[in-house]
């Protein structure tokens, strides 16, 4: 019994001196700034609270809040708002960018049968934001050019380098051809670009079932998994070359700077591309005459 008892005396003192000679470690800390820093993270990890989190994701998530909308500008006030209740030197900037929106946007297969994709999100009933479809921007890719293309269309897998190699030793151009590419394998800006590089004169980016869908687990709102109508959003800038504001590069697009010409912005496609759901791609993948490889 005594042995047990001088055991665990020394078990515990070990870990009480560990706990200071960590103290003492911190570093750029003396012990005693270490003892007081590790204080203050104390009291810092104990300031959140979970329900104001899920009250704050719920205010700013309430109405679409893109770049430029009007509940964007509410956020930011609220936001600024906050952050000056807790003590914070907090200011808004501006900053004037090409934001490019959509007028209209088609997809029709013309033969050998004919459809018109419906390019729309159906809303949920669960989910009551996917109801404000006017306020809501459209499915579209930012930074794509504009165009009205009209061409044979060629599956080309996930439509990087790799899967035009397989085209090509398989005889199949995509030259002249618009090109429907599955979302992944790659950031969905290297399909159009690779397209066009290429000869493609169009791109479709598609969510397919397999990598974002059904497949993969339920889908919303029974699962997490992208439904039939859900279309990936986002930009296909070729920001390998600069990032940020085409018409500013490698400077910030603060009021009155410097713009470059639209046609000089050498970060926008050079062909025009766009999402669709894989509701909208299935009948136009069932039209192909060709089977595609089994492992695409």
């Amino acid at each position: 019994m005594l042995r047990d008892l001088v055991l665990v005396f020394i078990f515990l003192s070990l870990c009480g001196s560990a706990t200071l000679a960590d103290e003492q470690s911190l570093s750029g800390y003396s012990a005693e700034g270490a003892h007081v820093e590790h204080d203050w993270e104390s009291k810092f990890r104990d300031i959140p609270d979970p329900d104001n989190q899920r009250d704050y994701m719920k205010k700013l998530s309430a109405r679409p809040h893109h770049v430029g909308s009007s509940y964007d500008k509410e956020n930011a006030e609220w936001l600024l708002a906050k952050m000056k209740e807790w003590g914070l030197d907090a200011h808004i900037e501006n900053f004037d960018v090409l934001f490019p929106t959509p007028k209209e946007r088609v997809v029709e297969l013309l033969e050998p049968t004919k459809f018109k994709a419906s390019l729309q999100e159906i809303p949920v009933a669960v989910d009551p934001t996917s109801s404000q479809q006017a306020e809501q921007l459209p499915s579209y890719n930012a930074y794509s050019a504009d165009g009205d293309v009209t061409a044979p269309l060629v599956y080309v897998n996930y439509g990087v380098p790799d899967d035009y190699e397989k085209l090509e030793r398989l005889g199949i151009s995509v030259k002249g051809a618009i090109v429907i590419a599955r979302y992944g394998g790659s950031w969905r800006g290297i399909k159009p670009k690779v397209a066009a590089e290429h000869g493609a004169v169009g791109c479709i980016i598609y969510s397919d079932p397999r990598d974002d869908g059904y497949f993969e687990d339920n889908v919303f709102p029974e699962g997490p998994m992208r439904n039939k109508n859900g279309v990936q959003r986002g930009s296909v800038m070729d920001m390998p070359i600069q990032p940020g504001d085409p018409l500013t590069p490698s400077f910030g697009s603060v009021p009155g700077t410097k713009r470059v010409d639209l046609k000089e912005a050498n970060t926008l496609t050079k062909i025009p591309v766009l999402p669709i759901s894989y509701g909208d791609a299935q009948p136009l993948l069932s039209a192909l005459r060709l089977g595609a490889p089994e492992f695409w």
